[in-house]
């Protein structure tokens, strides 16, 4: 009974519900992270100096992160505007047989494979997907389609963000030293269950290996819904 004393609370997580109220009415972001912070100080006994002085230590070790994030938009935006994107469409036109499906089947492979050992800054929605992925699958979808309908563009794009999404999740999964990997470690040690981070990085195979073979039905069927959107552009023009 010595840890009677020691009553679990439930308090702290009151900054998990502030911060999903304050992104649901669209406030500031800063504001609703900063009252978060100081609720779910505050609610864990902490006094208002120790509060500030987390915020303000958080806050100097990740100073360099908006100059980190620009740098690499920076130069994705120049090149942008020399031209990357219409030429990453005219080297995807060169493949004729080349379909939305089988890209985006090859970059999720490749993007699952990359995270696992540990490469996780190659791919990602601002410096692949929207200057070299979307175009190239834009243009292996003209290439079989010709140009597309508002409707069919925005599926197109929508499912490169996702498997570049899927690809890091489940990829990085496997990669021991993944953070999530150290907090599975360190919950199963607090429950008395110890397994090796090894040991859980490699049960993240499996998991793997079935979003990629999930992924991949959701791909062949992309190919053959467009075929058929496609199909009906003459009929509906004709009406």
């Amino acid at each position: 009974m010595e840890h009677a004393g020691q009553a679990i609370t439930l308090w702290p997580l009151l900054g998990v519900g502030i911060v999903i109220l304050g992104f649901a009415l669209r406030m500031n972001p800063m504001l609703v992270v900063t009252a978060a912070a100081i609720a779910t100080g505050m609610t864990a006994s902490m006094s208002a100096i120790d509060v500030l002085g987390a915020i303000g230590t958080a806050f100097v070790k990740s100073r360099n992160l908006p100059l980190l994030l620009l740098l690499p938009l920076a130069v994705i935006g120049l090149l942008e505007r020399h031209g990357l994107r219409e030429h990453a469409q005219s080297w995807i036109a060169r493949f004729r047989s080349a379909t939305v499906g089988n890209l985006l089947l090859v970059y999720l492979l490749v993007r699952e494979l990359t995270a696992a050992v540990g490469l996780t800054s190659l791919g990602g929605q601002a410096q692949m997907v929207r200057p070299l992925l979307a175009p190239m699958a834009e243009g292996a979808a003209e290439n079989r389609f010709g140009q597309l309908p508002e409707h069919m563009r925005q599926r197109v794009l929508a499912f490169c963000a996702a498997t570049d999404n899927i690809g890091l999740f489940f990829g990085e999964d496997i990669f021991v030293a993944f953070g999530a990997i150290a907090l599975m470690h360190t919950f199963l040690l607090s429950s008395n269950v110890d397994v090796e981070p090894m040991r859980i990085a490699v049960w993240g195979i499996p998991t793997a290996a079935c979003a990629y073979l999930v992924h991949a039905i959701r791909l062949v069927r992309l190919d053959g819904w467009l075929a058929r959107e496609s199909k009906k552009r003459p009929e509906t023009s004709a009406s």
